[in-house]
């Protein structure tokens, strides 16, 4: 994992996250392109995060004023691509470098979830692209 380190308003965002959630997030994107708020979780801590019925992210929404989103980490960038691509179910990811040799990540889901992966106006791919460069530099996701 690298070194990340939060600005004052991502501070300020996982500090209401905590309060709410009762779960400390292990990062905070903000991403201007969608008007949402990532939050990172560890694993097994995205439902309790989310709460009964999405009650917690909709308290955030309104709150924040934006999109509130929740993702569990990964230990590989395979992990967090998968996660991040929740609730799309993906059958396999592959790293591999392009001809340039930029990391890519080749990832394919299940047929009928291709939607769904890629998301209204390509919110989700955004999504799990936007982290896979934070964490693990991977420049590109193709959804295969």
């Amino acid at each position: 994992m690298p070194d990340i380190r939060l600005t004052e308003d991502e501070i300020r965002y996982a500090t209401l996250f905590e309060s709410i959630t009762g779960v400390t997030p292990i990062d905070v994107v903000v991403d201007h392109e969608y008007s949402r708020i990532i939050f990172v979780v560890q694993k097994n801590q995205a439902a309790l995060a989310v709460g009964k019925g999405g009650a917690n992210v909709k308290m955030l929404r309104q709150i924040i004023g934006k999109d509130v989103e929740v993702v569990e980490a990964g230990d590989t960038p395979e992990e967090l691509i998968k996660n991040s691509l929740y609730p799309a179910r993906v059958i396999v990811v592959k790293i591999t470098k392009a001809p340039s040799g930029a990391k890519v990540a080749i990832t394919t889901v299940v047929p009928e979830d291709k939607g769904i992966a890629i998301g209204k106006n390509g919110r989700n791919i955004a999504r799990a692209k936007l982290l896979a460069k934070r964490y693990y530099d991977i420049e590109k996701i193709i959804l295969a």
